[in-house]
């Protein structure tokens, strides 16, 4: 039997969060004001798989190549705000561990004062992802948001840290969660991953992905949990927006199922671990641009071999 895929309107995924110029540099290479942010690296993943709509802010310098890059991408960034002032500037380099990034600088600019607001076309989105942004920020899109069939969010250790209470808000109204294996010990206070895990699914999430870097991801449901590895690869030049690009990858697979069954699940685990290992072979989004749906397919069966599944 065929799978059943959903019409466009019912597949369609909203996300919020950053639009940035990235300087990076790492033991391959460096660039100066790339394209980047949360919500680019992720709709740049999500296009595969579903209709993506991004919600973002930049200013008047935000170049009108990328403008026109994410256009023909086919990401719809009606919801993109231009504001008088700089765009989100990130300046960060690596070293010889790529699951670190050192920071240098971070010029939040026009984004300091983003205050999200959906349109009209996105109020009935079924899917909704919140990046990683102020935890208040996130909630308000929540609340503006109309019954999705699922919403889900983002997060890092500086919200932890300093906006506790409003995290925990969000966590209890979403239903799927991603956080690194870090930030989710950090938030929970347990040394113990499963512990960290089973602490924040009594919140209220149904699905908590839980991010290993070069290590893979861990998938915990109310029907178990299991682990898979990351793609091997020996060309590794920029792991910045690994993260984001792999919860593109799961989450617009996820938005193209109907009501997702445990298996669905798994897959777009197996989806989002191959897109997110095409992101980290390049600089910016340049490799996610140029991917071809044919070569997703292709590496997904390699996956599946060296996973003997």
């Amino acid at each position: 039997m065929k799978k059943k895929h959903l019409s466009q309107s019912s597949r369609d995924l909203v996300v919020v969060g950053s639009v940035a110029l990235d300087s990076v540099k790492t033991p391959f290479g460096e660039v100066e004001r790339s394209l980047g942010g949360s919500g680019v690296y992720f709709s740049c993943a999500a296009r595969f798989f579903c209709p993506v709509h991004l919600v973002g802010v930049v200013g008047h310098d935000f170049p009108q190549q990328h403008i026109q890059l994410l256009k023909k991408l086919g990401i719809q960034i009606d919801g993109l705000l231009v504001e008088q002032g700089k765009t989100f500037h990130w300046k960060g380099y690596y070293e010889k561990d790529l699951n670190r990034a050192i920071t240098l600088k971070t010029e939040l600019n026009v984004f300091e004062k983003f205050k999200p607001v959906l349109m009209k076309q996105h109020l009935h989105a079924p899917h909704l992802f919140l990046a990683n942004i102020h935890p208040d920020l996130q909630w308000s899109v929540l609340q503006q948001s109309r019954k999705p069939k699922w919403t889900a969010c983002d997060t890092m250790n500086f919200w932890i840290e300093s906006a506790p209470a409003s995290l925990d808000r969000v966590l209890r109204n979403v239903d799927i969660v991603l956080m690194n294996d870090g930030e989710i010990r950090q938030w929970s206070g347990e040394s113990h991953l499963l512990k960290a895990v089973r602490k924040l699914m009594k919140l209220g999430p149904k699905i908590v992905i839980v991010k290993r870097g070069e290590y893979g991801a861990a998938c915990f449901t109310n029907n178990g949990h299991f682990a898979v590895p990351a793609y091997l690869l020996d060309d590794v030049r920029d792991p910045t927006g690994a993260g984001d690009s792999f919860a593109g990858g799961f989450l617009g697979y996820l938005a193209r199922c109907d009501k997702p069954k445990p298996k669905d699940v798994r897959e777009a685990v197996l989806h989002g671990s191959v897109v997110a290992s095409f992101n980290v072979q390049s600089f910016s989004v340049n490799r996610l641009a140029s991917l071809r749906p044919s070569e997703i397919q292709k590496r997904l069966r390699d996956y599946r071999k060296m996973l003997s599944i």
